[in-house]
């Protein structure tokens, strides 16, 4: 169980109204070379050929049955030069990936130590450019949530910025329905799943490993048997609003408000100022059609708990609510 302080609260409000940010754990590595462009066109699954110097887009890295390997960003640093950055613990698996497709190209790809500066809310226009050399300013668009990173070696923390704690990152990231390997994605999750095709996928650049699959699935318009959802679940202790109410687990299952079936599982919860009541993501089995009740369900202590809830189709916050 997790409770809520008033400095999450003061973090949560610069991040929806002003402009917060946190040192965002990622995993980086560099991709160079004469063929490095050609390489990374043919796995990854976004036109990274098009990409201009300091430019960036979501990708996907799959396996040859579609499946996610990794979630990456590609940032074009060079003109046979990118950076690729991702989801913590999952560097050594992007890695892997690249260097078990790397057959007579001559791309070099390593790990490097940079840092990244997440930027979120709608005064975060006005914060001024980098002043370290070799910064890139990323812009990034979470519903709710627009902003940029700021990604380097050394950049440094900008004075307008409140630096923000983990609780408050987490309910902006399940409002604005942003999965993350790991939690959300997994190397048996389906792109359509998770929601990653629109942001992540070309289907005009050309072939690219584990197309197939989307492409599949794209023509028949995405139809899978589980997908994404958010939850707004009411607050076990009565207090709804304060802000101080315990959170369900991780893991905690999700069932129909009949009780007759499980549907999924929770992968990311907190505590959401915005809906008074915590807020979480679970990818959940298609009988379930948002919105709708179900309960979320689990064990403590040797007790039962259950809580009502309601499906909710992603994002849970869109810009310009209050």
């Amino acid at each position: 169980m997790t409770r809520i302080d008033d400095e999450m609260v003061a973090d949560y409000d610069a991040l929806r109204h002003g402009v917060g940010g946190v040192i965002l754990p990622r995993d980086m590595l560099t991709v160079s070379g004469p063929d490095a462009v050609e390489y990374l066109q043919g796995q990854c699954s976004q036109d990274v050929a098009t990409l201009a110097e300091g430019s960036a887009a979501d990708a996907l890295l799959l396996s040859p049955q579609g499946k996610v390997d990794a979630a990456i960003r590609v940032t074009r640093t060079a003109p046979d030069a990118f950076l690729i950055d991702t989801d913590p613990g999952f560097g050594e698996v992007a890695q892997a990936r690249l260097v078990r497709f790397r057959l007579r190209v001559k791309v070099d790809i390593e790990p490097v130590a940079w840092v990244c500066l997440a930027i979120r809310g709608p005064e975060s226009g006005s914060v001024p450019p980098a002043s370290e050399p070799g910064v890139f300013r990323l812009p990034v668009e979470w519903p709710g949530y627009s902003g940029f990173d700021l990604i380097g070696p050394v950049p440094s923390w900008p004075e307008t910025v409140r630096q923000c704690g983990p609780a408050a990152w987490e309910a902006a990231r399940i409002e604005a329905g942003v999965p993350v390997m790991g939690s959300e994605v997994t190397d048996s999750t389906i792109p359509a799943e998770a929601g990653l095709v629109e942001r992540s996928v070309s289907f005009t650049k050309g072939c690219f490993t584990g197309q197939e699959l989307v492409a599949r699935l794209d023509s028949r318009g995405s139809k899978v048997a589980r997908k994404l959802a958010g939850l707004v679940i009411a607050s076990e202790s009565g207090d709804s609003g304060s802000g101080r109410g315990d959170l369900p687990p991780l893991g905690a299952a999700v069932w129909t408000s009949d009780g007759g079936h499980e549907v999924g599982h929770l992968t990311s919860v907190a505590w959401s100022p915005l809906f008074g009541s915590p807020v979480a993501l679970a990818t959940l089995h298609r009988r379930v059609t948002p919105p709708e009740t179900v309960s979320v369900r689990w064990e403590s202590g040797g007790a039962a708990h259950q809580l009502d809830a309601e499906a909710r189709a992603l994002p849970l916050v869109e810009e310009g609510t209050s």
